[in-house]
């Protein structure tokens, strides 16, 4: 799968997607600051990636606001050093569902899914 990691997901879940032979890019890859959650989805939806972020904010923007997106995964209440293979429980179980652009919400004692609609 194609991911864009957000600021604040811990730069060692890049590497464990990778070793898994996903394509991953994150957002602080350029070393710039931050852009902004309307620019950071953009960027997600212009390369086809699924974004994943620990921010509720990208909710507000897709499901309330209808911005257009290729699939979310948030990080609710994961360890910095457990989202790698969060994401990777994930992409087993709910794969699917995330390609076809859903939302994916993770919590240390739940997965809740929105299909894309």
């Amino acid at each position: 799968m194609r991911f864009l990691l957000d600021a604040c997901v811990w730069g060692g879940a890049r590497r464990v997607l990778l070793d898994a032979g996903h394509d991953v890019v994150s957002v602080v890859d350029e070393g710039a600051a931050d852009p902004g959650d309307v620019q950071v989805l953009a960027r997600a939806v212009e390369e086809q990636r699924v974004l994943v972020t620990l921010d509720k904010d990208f909710g507000e923007l897709t499901i309330l606001r209808g911005a257009k997106h290729c699939g979310l995964l948030r990080l609710a209440g994961i360890s910095a050093r457990s989202q790698g293979q969060s994401i990777l429980e994930v992409i087993d179980a709910h794969g699917a569902a995330l390609a076809a652009g859903g939302i994916v919400t993770v919590e240390p004692d739940r997965v809740r899914i929105r299909p894309a609609g």
